[in-house]
């Protein structure tokens, strides 16, 4: 899998032609994705690139489930949502590292190898429910914890960012 998602990467980010540019939302704007990017649907302030998705966008992208527990839950929870990898590749994502930032400006550095080892996801759904602010949504990077001890550090939390709003590509 680590393969194929460094070369969708790879393949992306050299394409000879200009990348065809994402819908745009009809709905509110739950993430923004800028930074290294070779497709978007909005350019910034400065007149970069970036992808803005809404739910429906996110949705579209694929969803998967995880299980798993975290420490600021109790038990096992059950998350779904869209893996970041897909959303890296759908941006034609060109770096190595990821800047995710909250609404509350908290923000963490993780490097996207991690989205190719592991199925790290934008959770949108907790227990069946859409997540809300109040509840660490709309978005909230999960990592599979349960799956691999390794993935139980500190480091790992730090970068489990949620009421997450906007990932920044370098």
């Amino acid at each position: 899998m680590a393969l194929l998602v460094a070369g969708i990467l790879a393949v992306s980010a050299t394409a000879g032609h200009a990348a065809e540019p994402l819908p745009v939302p009809r709905g509110e704007v739950l993430l923004t994705v800028g930074g290294a990017i070779g497709r978007g649907n909005a350019q910034d302030a400065a007149g970069r690139s970036e992808a803005r998705f809404d739910r429906a966008m996110l949705e579209q992208i694929g969803l998967i489930e995880v299980n798993t527990a975290t420490p600021w839950h109790s038990g096992v929870m059950h998350f779904e949502g869209v893996p970041l990898r897909a959303v890296l590749a759908t941006v034609e994502a060109r770096g190595s590292n990821l800047l995710a930032t909250a609404h509350n400006e908290y923000s963490a550095t993780l490097p996207v190898s991690d989205t190719a080892r592991h199925d790290v996801i934008l959770a949108m759904k907790l227990n069946g429910e859409a997540m809300t602010l109040r509840d660490k949504g709309p978005l909230f990077i999960v990592y599979p914890f349960d799956s691999d001890k390794a993935l139980q550090t500190d480091m790992t939390y730090i970068r489990s960012v949620w009421q997450l709003r906007r990932i920044d590509v370098h």
